[in-house]
């Protein structure tokens, strides 16, 4: 029966570790998946850890290993030795084994390789560690599934049942000539429903999607996306067939893209998780609130220069915060809009006058609702037509232009090689709080004078 996990069953681990009952560990986690598994281990303390490890099946073992943080990997991986570590590494996709081994020095790298027992996957592991982590090459597995045109159906059964013994999962029956060039894939379909004595080159299809293995991995994460693969071939430039990625490791890449556009967007300007240090937690945060300090103050001195409208009305000095916090939250609302877009690597930049006319009536109409709404509140508790007209006025400016700058500042950015993600959060904040009190006062002064 599945063990729910509590706090009270990680203190039940934690008591039968200190007795060693290994007897309560192996049968209550016998039934868990190794991804629950990985949740109980990041409760306890490392010894803790590796003792359990260490008695559930290496193959188990090996796909915890995987599933595994960086950070805590790299210190877990500490307490074993090079004989340990290649055990489980010779269990692993080779795309696995070689995250793993890229996190540690090279004589600890080199000492577990020369320690893996299957030659093939040592040799698979080699080739893959020459390819940088955020490439194709640095994604893809050597584990797959691969025919020679020339082959009879017979023979093509037969490697593939050799060939699945290393392969966890079966997408696609690729089909390659007799220098391993891609060129197309063999459904399982069309293979059952031949004759044994057919050949591959009547049965299969040219109709396969690959991608290079020096392509960026955000360049794989759209291929992926847009052609709805769960796998994709990597080939060299000549179209040899190197490896596959599969679709785990896209979402991998997806869920780390999504995580550093947010903490750029909310101010953090380096990747940082809840347990690292104080220090670079606080590194991490401390650049943007600078700038969030720098706008404050520039904003604080620029109103200094209405000092005289404000004596004359203070009750302008009470909607300094809707302005501000409108065209913040509007600059947001566009920038997250368009980041979007560009992150799906969408071409946004043809028909950009249309898109652009498109902009500008919707932040027309959203202007046009908050003005309007702003200007019949104001008149009612204060009753004075022209401090409403103001009011109203400069929040129907700010949207206007706060809805621009969330546009067209992230699209600026991606043009200029910047990620845009950094267009958001404090810094259209800061800027649109500048602008914003401009218009206003701007705004107030000439309708007063008039």
């Amino acid at each position: 029966m599945q063990v729910e996990i509590t706090r009270e069953y990680i203190e039940q681990v934690e008591e039968a570790i200190a007795r060693d009952d290994k007897g309560f560990i192996l049968e209550s986690m016998s039934e868990m998946y190794p991804a629950d598994i990985t949740t109980v281990l990041y409760e306890l303390d490392t010894n803790e850890s590796k003792y359990v490890l260490d008695l559930l099946p290496p193959e188990t073992g090996s796909q915890i290993l995987s599933d595994l943080d960086y950070d805590i990997r790299t210190d877990f991986l500490a307490y074993f030795t090079s004989q340990e570590i290649a055990r489980y590494v010779n269990l692993m996709d080779s795309d696995d084994a070689v995250d793993i081994l890229n996190e540690m020095n090279v004589q600890r790298r080199e000492e577990v390789i020369a320690l893996i027992e299957n030659e093939e996957k040592a040799d698979d592991i080699l080739d893959l560690l020459h390819y940088e982590e955020d490439c194709a090459g640095g994604l893809m597995a050597k584990e797959l599934i691969k025919v020679n045109i020339n082959w009879r159906v017979r023979q093509c059964i037969e490697e593939i049942r050799r060939q699945a013994e290393d392969v966890e999962r079966i997408y696609t029956v690729y089909v390659v000539d007799n220098r391993d060039i891609l060129l197309g894939r063999l459904s399982i379909k069309a293979l059952l429903l031949s004759k044994d004595d057919k050949l591959v080159k009547d049965i299969y299809s040219e109709d396969v999607i690959s991608i290079e293995s020096f392509r960026d991995e955000n360049e794989v994460v759209s291929v992926m996306q847009k052609y709805d693969l769960e796998a994709i071939p990597v080939v060299n430039i000549q179209g040899k067939l190197l490896g596959r990625i599969t679709i785990d490791d896209v979402i991998d890449v997806m869920q780390e893209q999504a995580e550093l556009s947010r903490q750029l967007m909310t101010g953090i300007s380096e990747n940082v998780e809840e347990d690292d240090s104080v220090f670079r937690i606080s590194r991490s945060r401390i650049p943007w609130l600078v700038i969030g300090m720098v706008g404050g103050l520039l904003a604080a001195h620029f109103m200094g220069f209405f000092e005289a409208d404000i004596a004359m009305l203070p009750a302008l000095a009470l909607f300094v915060p809707l302005i501000t916090a409108t065209g913040g939250n509007v600059g947001i609302q566009s920038s997250s809009i368009i980041i979007q877009t560009l992150s799906s690597n969408a071409v946004i930049f043809e028909n950009f006058a249309q898109r652009l006319l498109k902009l500008i009536m919707v932040a027309f109409l959203n202007a046009l609702i908050i003005s309007a709404l702003v200007f019949g509140f104001t008149y009612l508790f204060r009753q004075d037509l022209k401090l409403s007209t103001v009011v109203s006025v400069a929040l129907f400016s700010v949207v206007m232009l706060a809805s621009l700058m969330g546009t067209l500042t992230p699209m600026l950015l991606d043009k200029l090689g910047v990620n845009p993600a950094v267009a958001a959060g404090p810094f259209i904040t800061t800027a649109n709080d500048l602008l914003g009190l401009a218009i206003y006062f701007g705004v107030a002064h000439m309708l007063y004078e008039l």
